[in-house]
């Protein structure tokens, strides 16, 4: 099988969207498709076991960060596209890529399938502070219902973002299929390392957060948190990894709270070994996104055997559960705060939580989420052909 994909993200830009791109496409390859890929060009790149086209883009007004792709570039290459037989566009972000993607796929004559990656109706407004929060909300579920609707299948990372859909009024032909993890990548890190590289003291009480520096990941929350972990705990530390529009707001807000000398930021990390060395010197994972479709960070910390202390709620809700490598916790300073303590001073538990962990990531291997995805792919092209 022959398939197109095409991003208005991908790496060296680092998020969830990114991630999920890569590992879908190296399993693809590994299950024997041929995959290219039409993403930004932002310079120079790694390679990939996959064809990526860097196609030119510019920038984002309110998001340096973020770019779109120019649709001239994208239509200069339509020709060539034409001629490689592709048997599936497969579309990863709502932006040019979500509509130059749909173009070229009923010029090729081939169906366009989505992944519905972000929860847009909770995202809007911490971009756009001037409009109406309302307003926005209905605009993201009318941008979102005609985008799904749109295309001729969708693939959704979780049942509750499905039922979100759904109840928007998307009636397009999905899948739950989530994005698997690496549990090779994941499988070995050096907290050690990553503790003396940054000169942490080895018995220093570490809480670790990764993911991008955005307002929607609820991050401030983290923060008023931690000052009732400090009143237990006054030599407790927060490392967060990552980079975004949050970050001045962040950096100012633990100024106030008291909380310079608790929290770390040490920006972007790669993913080949700085990364999964920053999640194993935490003694846990701390989350509280109210937006993750699904929350990938949650199983790789998981993987390598940190546990996990997060609010469940939407995506996050499916990927964990009490126990089984986490403790979940409401959005409420207190309790957040008192299960966090519970796990720094509790050797056991952290024992125990960190087994459980590991053998719970285990169902979420790359491989198997990939031959899904596989296979509804061929559920789409056998229903195209009819009987």
């Amino acid at each position: 099988m022959r398939v197109l994909m095409i991003s208005d993200v991908y790496f060296p830009r680092i998020n969830g969207v990114s991630t999920s791109i890569q590992t879908f496409a190296r399993e693809l390859v590994a299950q024997g498709c041929a995959v290219t890929l039409l993403a930004p060009d932002y310079g120079p790149t790694a390679p990939e076991p996959f064809e990526v086209i860097r196609i030119p883009s510019r920038y984002l007004p309110l998001d340096p960060e973020d770019r779109l792709l120019r649709v001239g570039a994208l239509r200069r290459r339509r020709p060539d596209l034409a001629r490689r037989g592709f048997d599936l566009l497969h579309i990863h972000t709502p932006f040019v890529a979500h509509y130059s993607g749909l173009g070229l796929a009923r010029r090729l004559g081939i169906p366009a399938v989505e992944s519905y990656h972000t929860f847009f109706e909770h995202y809007l407004d911490h971009y756009v502070p001037l409009v109406p929060a309302a307003w926005l909300r209905a605009l993201a579920r009318r941008f979102s219902t005609a985008q799904c609707n749109a295309v001729d299948a969708l693939v959704v990372p979780s049942e509750a973002m499905l039922e979100v859909l759904h109840g928007y009024g998307v009636r397009t032909l999905a899948r739950v299929i989530p994005t698997g993890i690496e549990l090779g990548q994941f499988g070995h890190g050096d907290g050690p390392r990553f503790r003396q590289r940054y000169g942490i003291p080895a018995l220093r009480p570490v809480l670790v957060h990764v993911g991008r520096l955005a307002f929607e990941k609820n991050i401030a929350f983290l923060l008023r948190m931690l000052v009732l972990v400090k009143a237990r705990l006054p030599e407790v530390l927060l490392v967060v990894a990552g980079e975004g529009p949050a970050r001045h707001a962040l950096t100012d807000q633990a100024r106030k709270l008291g909380l310079a000398d608790n929290i770390l930021f040490v920006g972007y990390l790669g993913r080949d070994g700085p990364l999964e060395d920053c999640y194993s010197a935490g003694a846990a994972f701390v989350f509280a996104s109210r937006t993750e479709t699904q929350g990938l960070v949650l199983l790789e910390a998981m993987a390598l055997g940190v546990p996990v202390v997060s609010t469940a709620v939407m995506g996050t809700r499916e990927v964990l559960a009490e126990g089984r490598g986490s403790l979940i916790a409401p959005e409420d300073e207190q309790a957040f705060a008192a299960r966090c303590v519970q796990v720094l001073t509790d050797p056991v538990l952290r024992e125990s939580l960190a087994r459980e962990a590991r053998a719970y990531a285990q169902s979420w291997s790359a491989p198997v989420l990939a031959q899904r995805l596989l296979g509804f792919y061929r559920e789409i092209l056998e229903s195209r052909r009819g009987p």
